[in-house]
């Protein structure tokens, strides 16, 4: 019985390149690691539960390695719904046009193939001429592991009511009168990250200022993860679709047909189309989501 990543990583980080290319055997033991922090395996006889108290740090790439607009996350990085929805922070990282970032990362990059003695230092002060403090790796890495093992901040009486609130805001958060704008798994995220922020500070309790960061940070990734292109609107009922394997049923078909009459009818004030109309629409956003022929309706 030997220990795989997950397992190795018990009060670490494990971190997955490439995560849109792992099966789905492989991806589907990450169900019980992020809900219980556990993994059980059944070998030879030996039954066992090890510990995977783990972080998980995860990258994708969209199908096709060009992220589609008019797509939403899960169609995009096509991976199982109700695994996207067990990550606090999800962030879309696109490769836009910016000359001044374009010029910094060739800058970085090169800079990794000189010699150290010839690498190039970076400012000792910002912008706005305040000091450049960075710590170096070793440190960075022992101030870590002090606040992981010693630091336990309790949450305050304000804090509490703090998160309350927090939660109900972002359920209020721009959505549809019919969309999920958050669920209590985001709860549960403000609370975790909310605690870290708190050790990273080595303090004692977690202050409304720890909510306030925490909140601000999953609102900024829902903004971007959980937006549906089609509506402009916040909906995180697109992590329990129905429909991953890229069958084509009466489900999947309703959904798809609901979500094109709100985008491109309701949506520009029409109130009325013919299903001749409806039918080749819906033809039309089945093939460019799947990227084959049109389907017969």
């Amino acid at each position: 019985l030997e220990p795989g990543a997950l397992v190795l990583s018990d009060r670490g980080i494990c971190c997955i390149d490439e995560f849109d290319k792992m099966g789905e055997e492989t991806r589907s033991v990450l169900h019980e690691v992020m809900e219980q922090q556990t993994l059980s395996v059944a070998k030879a006889g030996i039954i066992a539960q090890l510990n995977a108290r783990t972080s998980v740090l995860a990258a994708a790439n969209p199908k096709e390695s060009q992220w589609n607009p008019t797509m939403n996350i899960v169609e995009n990085l096509q991976i199982e719904p109700t695994l996207l929805s067990r990550f606090d922070l999800i962030y879309l990282l696109l490769d836009k046009r910016d000359e001044g970032q374009d010029r910094y990362l060739a800058k970085h990059v090169l800079a990794m193939y000189m010699d150290k003695d010839l690498t190039v230092q970076g400012p000792t002060a910002n912008a706005d001429g305040t000091p450049n403090d960075t710590l170096d790796p070793k440190t960075f890495s022992a101030y870590i592991a002090y606040a992981r093992e010693y630091v336990n901040p309790l949450i305050t009486a304000d804090a509490h009511q703090a998160l309350a609130r927090g939660y109900v805001e972002l359920r209020r958060a721009r959505g549809g009168g019919k969309t999920v704008t958050a669920t209590l798994r985001q709860l549960e995220s403000m609370i975790r990250l909310a605690e870290a922020r708190a050790k990273m500070r080595y303090a004692k309790e977690v202050t409304v200022d720890d909510v306030a960061e925490a909140k601000r940070l999953i609102s900024s990734a829902i903004k971007e993860a959980a937006t549906d292109p089609r509506t402009g609107l916040i909906n995180l009922e697109m992590f329990s679709a129905p429909d991953m394997s890229g069958k084509i049923t009466a489900e999947t078909l309703m959904i798809r047909l609901e979500r094109l009459i709100e985008g491109r009818y309701i949506s520009q004030g029409r109130k009325q189309a013919s299903i001749t109309e409806l039918r080749s629409a819906l033809q039309d956003s089945i093939a460019s989501g799947s990227g084959g022929p049109r389907h017969n309706i």
